[in-house]
């Protein structure tokens, strides 16, 4: 059995926490509205539209001849989406840069809009010590649909035997192990930590 010498990484969730509510929960002073909102208006299913690919130069307009009323706060959603990512996980960005201190190979595969990545990606320095990332919205192509395992394993130069995958949604992972790469759900760097010491990378 080949030795894993790679990691892969998930974004969301696993190195930085991501909470739609986590921006228009400033923007709404009543508790019922919010909820509505979240269920209705800016939902998880429209929001991933834009990790497929689509430009909010398309599906703002959309939405908003959808919710009149609510145009401020989808403009906001476009231009505040940094305010949905509070924080880093606890734990997450040091073992990344203690990955990174021992020459292990570091990647990732990230569903993410196109636009909200270039706006993300220059407060996050901790990306210096990757080596290539896979956005989603940048391929048109999302976890976990096995086509963009592929890309990223042709674009990485490695074979999926090398390579430990971390994601916190396990069908994400189950779609890895599928290809022959090694998978870790993510829940707690704390657990991260021990898979990585058992594999000789920390």
């Amino acid at each position: 059995m080949a030795k894993i010498d790679t990691i892969i990484f998930d974004v969301g969730n696993v190195l930085y926490q991501w909470d739609l509510r986590c921006l228009f929960i400033k923007l709404f002073d009543d508790p019922q509205e919010l909820e509505w909102f979240l269920a209705h208006v800016v939902t998880p299913e429209w929001h991933f539209e834009h990790d497929a690919g689509r430009a909010l130069a398309e599906t703002l307009p959309e939405r908003i001849r959808l919710f009149p009323k609510y145009e401020s706060h989808l403009r906001a959603y476009a231009a505040r989406f940094n305010e949905t990512i509070p924080a880093a996980v606890p734990g997450s960005l040091d073992l990344v840069h203690r990955l990174h201190q021992n020459n292990v190979a570091i990647f990732g595969i990230t569903n993410f809009g196109s636009e909200f990545w270039q706006g993300f990606r220059p407060h996050a320095p901790v990306f210096d010590c990757f080596q290539d990332i896979v956005v989603s919205g940048d391929e048109k192509l999302v976890k976990p649909d096995p086509a963009i395992y592929h890309l990223a394993l042709n674009r990485f130069a490695r074979e999926p035997e090398q390579c430990l995958f971390v994601d916190d949604r396990p069908e994400n992972i189950a779609a890895a192990i599928e290809l022959g790469i090694a998978g870790h759900v993510f829940e707690t760097a704390a657990e991260l930590e021990q898979e990585l010491v058992a594999l000789a990378l920390l």
